[in-house]
């Protein structure tokens, strides 16, 4: 079997226990990108190439067309606490 086959069947699991109240679960609080953004005094036009995406995807997730998960949700907490942190990362 495929890693990618072992790695589904093992995501599928997780998620069935979950669903059975078994397992650890991450549970995240809702993060507002517009608030972040605000609060590190940046641009849209800042912030998005920080996120590592597009300004119009930065976009909608200001304007609630799309939810922010995974990868990006801690992101944003990281440039929430320590914005000049991600700068210099990404310079």
């Amino acid at each position: 079997m495929s890693q990618f086959g072992k790695d589904l069947i093992q995501a599928l699991s997780e998620a069935i226990a979950h669903a059975k109240g078994e397992g650890d679960a991450l549970i995240s609080q809702p993060i507002d990108p517009r608030d972040v953004r605000k609060r590190a005094r940046l641009k849209q036009a800042e912030m998005a190439p920080l996120m590592g995406m597009s300004l119009s995807g930065y976009r909608k997730w200001e304007q609630g067309k799309r939810q922010v998960s995974g990868p990006a949700y801690i992101l944003l907490r990281v440039i929430e606490k320590e914005p000049e942190a991600v700068k210099r990362a990404l310079q």
